[in-house]
């Protein structure tokens, strides 16, 4: 079993934030997501997207926003458990709490910290592709550079999928984009700039089969009104097909929920003692679903944890200036 002093399920912005000011704060910290890599939605859909609204950068890539805030956590050593779900809550006779995955990590802490964003946020599967995940296919890029010199055929037609083809297109040997349909969910400018690099847009074309030995090899295409049949080479697919979102096993555990959303006080407290919510997840008269709107609520909500946690504690823990 994981001893912790607070745990915070999910690993979005505001989560990694929480991390460093669990740290500053001198609680040790481990942090659960169901995605196996750090950085929420910002990862999952738009690493390569410049974001402008975050205080003391006039722009910066998502990849880059997620990559500081690990640095800035790391010299506390958060422990992350990626990849799994935090499925069961139940507290102990002292007010402690045990919350438990679904891949059977169990973590004692003394407070949880949700942070969950819009929920348990997982990617829409590539009909047949999961025996293929880690052997080709994927369902988002944190890291262009792995897709160089590789054929890579992308599956989608929202913003992500482009930004992806954008992105991509001077590292791969090739890109391709096939869409089910002849109408995007992408940005028409987008779509334009992709469509102008010389990148095969496919549409009314659907993944039919997955082809390869130890790793991907080639993709079979089928077009869905004519029936024609074509191979491609390709040793990436990225199934940029959107992602599904609820509270999934939090729904559970005894929290007030109103519409996906956990209502919260002032202390960012949700109804259950010793568990807050921030971020996207927390609700409250006036709420404003920002980046850095939920920078501030994940502060206010460890420090308010660390006076829960320990009564003698103070609620203002000093300026990160100040001599310690």
């Amino acid at each position: 079993m994981l001893e912790v002093d607070l745990l915070i399920v999910g690993a979005g912005p505001a989560g990694l934030y929480g991390a460093y000011y669990a740290g500053f704060r001198r609680m040790s910290t481990a942090v659960v997501d169901a995605l196996p890599e750090p950085g929420g939605q910002v990862t999952a859909l738009y690493p390569e997207k410049t974001i402008f609204d975050v205080a003391g950068f006039p722009a910066i890539r998502g990849r880059d926003l997620v990559g500081n805030l690990l640095d800035q956590a790391a010299p506390f050593h958060p422990r992350y458990i990626l990849g799994e779900v935090a499925s069961e809550l139940t507290t102990r006779p002292d007010g402690s709490l045990v919350v438990r995955t679904d891949a059977g990590t169990t973590v004692h802490t003394q407070a949880v910290i949700i942070t969950g964003g819009i929920g348990e946020f997982r990617p829409r599967p590539l009909p047949d592709g999961d025996a293929w995940l880690g052997r080709g296919l994927s369902y988002f890029v944190p890291r262009l550079a792995e897709h160089t010199d590789l054929d890579v055929l992308i599956v989608g037609g929202g913003d992500s999928a482009f930004d992806w083809a954008l992105h991509l297109q001077p590292l791969a040997r090739s890109v391709t984009v096939v869409h089910r349909r002849d109408r995007f969910r992408a940005h028409e400018h987008t779509v334009s700039q992709v469509s102008d690099l010389g990148v095969p847009i496919l549409t009314f074309t659907e993944v039919a089969d997955l082809r390869g030995a130890d790793r991907l090899e080639q993709v079979l295409l089928r077009h869905s009104r004519t029936g024609e049949e074509r191979l491609l080479p390709a040793q990436s697919v990225i199934a940029a097909l959107g992602f599904t979102a609820d509270l999934g096993p939090l729904a559970g555990w005894g929290l007030t929920v109103s519409k996906r959303h956990v209502p919260v006080d002032r202390r960012m407290a949700t109804n259950l003692p010793r568990v807050y919510a921030a971020g996207d997840i927390a609700d409250y008269a006036g709420k404003v679903r920002l980046i850095s709107v939920g920078f501030g609520e994940v502060a206010l909500a460890v420090n308010n944890a660390a006076v829960a946690i320990n009564p003698d504690t103070h609620l203002f823990p000093g300026h990160s200036s100040d001599p310690h």
